[in-house]
């Protein structure tokens, strides 16, 4: 049987237990068709990059499926009837890949850093310094001192 990655996005206001219901439904079909389900990852809540459907982000899941094309087509059109399903896209692969993802790779990257990926604070890399402190007397500096503001009027 053909070999296929597929990714949907579900809306931003559906919760987790109902995307892993959504999944537990697809993967119904495909199995009653007599295809299998190997890996599902669920990517968790996402920004897009632009609206759909006036979400602004969305639930990412990926399945990799053995199926015959039937059944993905089947899978497919019943997400097109779906109002949980935002997008969908479906990818025919020559081998499945049943190690973690790159966006879970990532994911297991940004853990280990233990931050949020631009510094440790709320303020960047600065930490809690957050204003630059007293700077001394600028005087010294080459070029000396600035020329004189003029007024508005000349």
């Amino acid at each position: 049987m053909p070999l296929y990655e597929h990714v949907f996005l579900a809306r931003q206001d559906v919760s987790a237990q109902q995307v892993e219901q959504l999944v537990e439904q697809y993967k119904g079909l495909i199995e009653g068709a007599g295809g299998t389900v190997g890996k599902v990852e669920t990517w968790g809540l996402r920004s897009l990059a632009y609206r759909i459907k006036k979400n602004r982000k969305a639930h990412y899941t990926l399945m990799n499926l053995d199926a015959p094309h039937a059944a993905v087509a089947e899978m497919e059109r019943q997400m097109g009837l779906s109002e949980d399903v935002l997008r969908f896209m479906t990818f025919r692969v020559e081998e499945l890949d049943e190690e973690p993802s790159a966006m879970m790779q990532k994911r297991d990257r940004d853990d280990r850093r233990g931050g949020g990926g631009r510094g440790d604070g709320p303020r960047g890399d600065r930490g809690d310094r957050g204003d630059r402190g007293d700077r001394g007397d600028r005087g010294d500096r080459p070029g000396g001192s600035r020329p004189p503001r003029r007024a508005e009027g000349e």
